[in-house]
């Protein structure tokens, strides 16, 4: 059985976490689930939201983002436009994730 992988693309910091939470969700349920925080800051990530980021880790998902600080704030993995570009062609499903 070949397993899906989804990535959650977060534009809007105000969904960013809650987008964080839905890519753990699907990882738990069996699929290979990705997160990318692109072009916006968010806060740092408080211990329940690190923890969610550690599980989805855990499951080998991981959350990207293409802005210095918020990776250095939250470690998470820092990734380049055209390195995105690669890692969506892998994905079985792309989500914009709370765009307005």
């Amino acid at each position: 059985m070949e397993y899906k992988k989804v990535c959650f693309m977060y534009r809007n910091k105000d969904y960013a976490i809650d987008g964080m939470r839905s890519a753990l969700g699907l990882a738990v349920e069996n699929m290979y689930s990705y997160g990318v925080v692109l072009d916006t800051e968010i806060g740092k990530l408080d211990e329940n939201q690190q923890e969610s980021l550690e599980m989805l880790r855990d499951m080998e998902g991981e959350v990207f983002s293409n802005v210095p600080s918020v990776c250095e704030a939250n470690g998470i993995e820092p990734i380049t436009i055209e390195e995105l570009g690669e890692k969506l062609r892998e994905m079985s499903v792309i989500i914009p994730y709370g765009t307005k």
